[in-house]
């Protein structure tokens, strides 16, 4: 697994029934593996907790069938602490995302929508690119994709992004997180359009348990489906921001598989940020900063910085150890923690419609998530 790349290192031989495969008409290879999947207790003849030995270097070559080698590496570790760390750091990511909405409901309440998405986007920026500087290979995109990604930063940078902070302006923080969580079940759809994917009966129904559970959100809200109502608008926008964040996805997969999430994330709100920086200055420039809290400050530096950067890196560090169909579930945490976050912080309260709606969208998106096939990450 990828997880465990940070001790392959050693050129230390290896064996164990992993080995016994072998392997035929291969081109003189060096091959470094990260687990040798032999537990130590079924050697052993003991009913221990399975170990596994990190590290290790299998030599293929064309004239001889299987490994060279015949000694076990060393550094014993149980499998059940190996994931552990990376749980923690996703639900941490799920934390950060969810308390993000009350976070920006507060700023919002000192800073245009426009100003602050102005103020924390070259934050955002620059928290990423800190991140893809220490990436190996290419570290920007080739001639021939620089249209595609530009357009899909005007998608999902620039279009997202304007629909979700004025969407978030007008709504409640618990609506919000709850309606743009639907973003899978948009992307499962989309993908199913462009013939990316096949979903099955269960994932409908997944698909069919989210819209209810949409509805219930939308007009639980307790007044009358006014659309001249900032509030339904908002739930409105908060659709569409995840329409386009799905479009973003599906637009973005061959570029994402050909880069890495990380480095196409970097480059997509790179060519985003000058536009939506441009469209705030007018913004700014009307702000009287001397009346901006300092918790407003803070709230800037955290939507920028942790928000995207830290959280972004907790995900993808959780797709690496952990694949992305496990990683995926984890997101269903942050409108559970956003809807907390605003009825302490805000005050929301919700409806009994809207938690029911919440309970309906949470099951839907876990019943389409478990029952896609999982793709390698």
């Amino acid at each position: 697994t990828s997880s465990g790349t940070s001790s392959a290192s050693s050129t230390t031989p290896v064996t164990g029934r992993s080995a016994a495969r072998p392997i035929k008409h291969a081109h003189e290879l060096a091959c470094t593996i990260a687990i040798i999947l032999e537990p130590e207790n079924v050697r052993s003849g003991h009913n221990s907790p399975p170990k596994y030995y990190v590290g290790g270097t299998l030599q293929f070559s064309e004239h001889r069938e299987g490994p060279t080698t015949t000694q076990r590496h060393l550094f014993p570790m149980t499998l059940r602490t190996r994931g552990l760390p990376t749980d923690l750091g996703l639900l941490f990511m799920a934390a950060i995302w969810g308390v993000n909405f009350s976070v920006l409901k507060l700023v919002l309440r000192d800073l245009d929508p426009l100003a602050l998405n102005a103020l924390r986007f070259p934050l955002a920026s620059l928290a990423l690119w800190t991140l893809v500087r220490r990436l190996p290979g290419a570290s920007r995109p080739k001639p021939g994709d620089v249209v595609r990604i530009l357009a899909l930063g005007i998608f999902g940078n620039i279009a997202y992004q304007l629909c979700f902070i004025f969407g978030l302006d007008w709504t409640l923080a618990g609506n919000a997180s709850l309606l743009l969580a639907t973003t899978p079940i948009w992307t499962v759809i989309l993908s199913s359009a462009v013939g990316h994917e096949r979903p099955g009966t269960w994932v409908f129904a997944g698909i069919l348990g989210t819209f209810a559970g949409m509805f219930l959100v939308i007009a639980g809200r307790g007044d009358a489906l006014d659309f001249g109502n900032d509030s339904l608008r908002g739930d409105l926008l908060m659709v569409v921001s995840a329409i386009l964040w799905s479009i973003y996805t599906v637009g973005g997969r061959t570029l994402v598989r050909k880069y890495g999430a990380l480095r196409m994330t970097t480059w997509t709100l790179s060519a985003g940020t000058p536009v939506l920086v441009l469209m705030g200055v007018p913004s700014l420039l009307s702000t009287d900063f001397s009346a901006v809290s300092t918790g407003a400050w803070f709230g800037v530096l955290f939507s920028g910085v942790f928000a995207i950067g830290v959280a972004y890196l907790l995900w993808y560090r959780g797709v690496q150890r952990l694949g992305n169909s496990r990683t995926a579930v984890y997101s269903n945490l942050v409108p559970v923690a956003a809807l907390i976050t605003a009825w302490i912080w805000l005050g929301e309260v919700p409806t009994g419609p809207q938690i029911a709606g919440a309970g309906v969208i949470l099951v839907g998106l876990s019943v389409a998530r478990l029952a896609q096939s999982p793709e390698p990450s």
